[in-house]
């Protein structure tokens, strides 16, 4: 993949160029984006911290040897090797927030920003005083929630320590150390009496087929926070089985399970989850009240021990 630098001299010329090479290698657009145009327009004005938002009179501006070979680099991973924007940039956008982002954590990308901007309503009953973002990656869903609400402590919970080293650098950058902080666990187990007024989680769920059938970028991503067993929802179940023990009376549960949703119905059809909708696109995430998460753990614990 070449192009002479004397014909690719401005933003547009990269812009435009990538778009073709981006259609010509079949490229899947899962990560942000979802075309090829907003693709090269992020990783060609991120490339070079330009604001998405720029006038377009700017495109025109001459670019130097240096930036040029930059771009040329980047797009060359990006076409040849299927390295993912926000990998190659260090950098992800969720509810309008930028979060440091390597290979990790999985690319923030989950329709729960919907929900986080709407400050949950009507769902919750009050503003929850401490929330716990379950399986946090990078935590974007955590820290999203502490700049919704400002009274709130935030705990980020995950079982890997890589993650969460990328987890404390968003903390930091976001200057939340007072009140957001970090907790390795696997599931519930490292937060042993511990209530939250709302959980949060967008845990691995992927099933092992689909996970078998991904597109090469998803490869990118750690395994870890994809795949899940073979009907994705391991990690789920004991969730389900555990978290009465870690609501408040009114407490509310959230948790995305994507194309896994189908698994869901079919190993709980005693259970009315509320399956919520979203404008901006995005499904597979349920929402449970304490109270039912209460009525149905003997339930949850039998299915569990079944699997």
């Amino acid at each position: 993949m070449t192009a002479s630098p004397s014909r690719l001299r401005t933003l547009r010329d990269y812009i435009r160029w990538a778009v073709s090479q981006f259609h010509g290698a079949h490229l899947f657009f899962g990560h942000g984006t979802d075309n090829a145009w907003d693709e090269a327009r992020q990783l060609v004005l991120g490339a070079l911290h330009l604001p998405w938002e720029m006038s377009d009179s700017y495109l025109d501006c001459r670019l130097e040897d240096d930036e040029c070979e930059q771009l040329q680099t980047l797009l060359r991973r990006r076409i040849e090797e299927r390295v993912p924007t926000a990998y190659l940039l260090g950098e992800a956008w969720f509810c309008g927030l930028p979060f440091i982002v390597d290979e990790r954590v999985l690319i923030p990308r989950s329709p729960i920003a919907e929900l986080i901007e709407q400050r949950f309503r009507p769902w919750l009953p009050k503003d929850p005083a401490r929330i716990l973002d379950l399986c946090t990656g990078s935590g974007c869903i955590g820290i999203a929630c502490a700049y919704e609400f400002l009274d709130a402590e935030v705990v980020l919970a995950d079982l890997s320590f890589d993650a969460l080293e990328v987890a404390n650098c968003n903390i930091e950058q976001h200057g939340l150390e007072e009140r957001v902080y970090t907790v390795q666990s696997d599931g519930f187990d490292g937060l042993p009496g511990q209530r939250f007024d709302l959980i949060i989680s967008n845990p691995p769920y992927v099933d092992a087929e689909d996970f078998a059938d991904m597109p090469e970028e998803y490869y990118h991503e750690p395994a870890l926070g994809l795949a899940c067993g073979d009907d994705g929802l391991d990690l789920v179940r004991r969730m389900l089985a555990e978290a009465a023990d870690h609501l408040t009376e009114h407490g509310t549960l959230i948790v995305e399970v994507g194309n896994s949703q189908a698994h869901v119905e079919a190993l709980y059809p005693e259970v009315e989850f509320t399956w919520l909708e979203f404008a901006k696109g995005g499904h597979g995430v349920f929402l449970l009240a304490a109270k039912q998460c209460r009525e149905h753990q003997a339930l949850f614990r039998e299915r569990m021990q079944r699997c």
